[in-house]
């Protein structure tokens, strides 16, 4: 029996990862079920796209799908969200799916081949979250560095690992951080549940659970820009469809959606 390597079977358990949240996320009515084949199965005429999302986009790709769907009412939006670099795993797996959209062009450039031409949506920012009220007086990156405040970071695999470590590395600060976690909402959980006392988090994320956390900000000097590129899979049976979905997310409707959420401009 062929033994799996230790990089093989990380691998397997990405793609396997998303079969779970494909079967349960969707921006339809609860119960909808899947069909089969890739890109998800067509029912009563319509055709349905599954679209790979990076975590800090559930919100915000949930309200963007049902708007979708009242423009295009022959189309249903199906989500999976994950880290990253989880997503471009399941890609190279081949997990059925028609569109990608990350949270870095780095983890999208290395699927050439794997999709068509990408194109960069909006852009985001990081913040330090807190618990609510800031109870540690947390003012700035510096503070991250104290041994005794507990920071928790994303693994330095995922963009906003990597972007944190870009901002801690250009302050010469070391942060010993006491969990690295696989994605950005893992994060900010962790600071909601009171188990860090502080985290690095895209902007938009802290802005989702404002009664649980707080957001310290970073000065733009200080910081990294995170750009979100989309891009259609070439699996997908939906070619024309998925092209459209990423053609779609720089109209003004999508745009309004992605700035009410507190993305910036492409």
């Amino acid at each position: 029996m062929r033994t799996l390597t230790p990089r093989r079977a990380a691998a397997a358990l990405a793609a396997v990862a998303v079969l779970v949240p494909l079967a349960a996320c969707g921006s339809g009515d609860e119960g909808s079920g899947d069909g089969g084949g890739k890109g998800g199965g067509d029912k009563a005429g319509k055709t349905e796209l599954t679209v790979l999302g990076a975590a800090s986009l559930t919100d915000v790709f949930q309200a963007a799908g049902k708007a979708y769907e009242r423009e295009h009412p022959g189309t249903k939006v199906k989500f999976s969200f994950a880290g990253s670099q989880a997503l471009a795993a399941q890609v190279k797996q081949g997990v059925p799916a028609d569109v990608l959209a990350t949270a870095d062009t780095r983890t999208m450039d290395g699927l050439k081949g794997e999709t068509g031409k990408p194109a960069v949506f909006a852009k985001n920012r990081l913040v330090i979250a807190t618990g609510e009220g800031n109870p540690k007086r947390v003012k700035g990156l510096k503070d991250l560095a104290d041994s005794k405040l507990k920071v928790v970071l994303a693994a330095s695999e995922v963009p906003v690992g990597r972007y944190g470590k870009q901002v801690l590395d250009a302050q010469k600060l070391k942060v010993k951080p006491v969990s690295q976690e696989p994605n950005v909402r893992a994060v900010l959980s962790k600071v909601e549940l009171g188990e860090a006392d502080a985290g690095l988090v895209y902007r938009t994320d802290a802005a989702t659970a404002p009664k649980k956390v707080d957001a310290v900000d970073i000065p733009d000097r200080q910081n990294a820009i995170a750009s979100y590129p989309a891009a259609s899979l070439k699996q997908s049976k939906h070619q024309k469809e998925a092209a459209s979905f990423v053609k779609w997310l720089s109209t003004p409707k999508a745009q309004k959606l992605l700035r009410k959420a507190g993305f910036q401009r492409p």
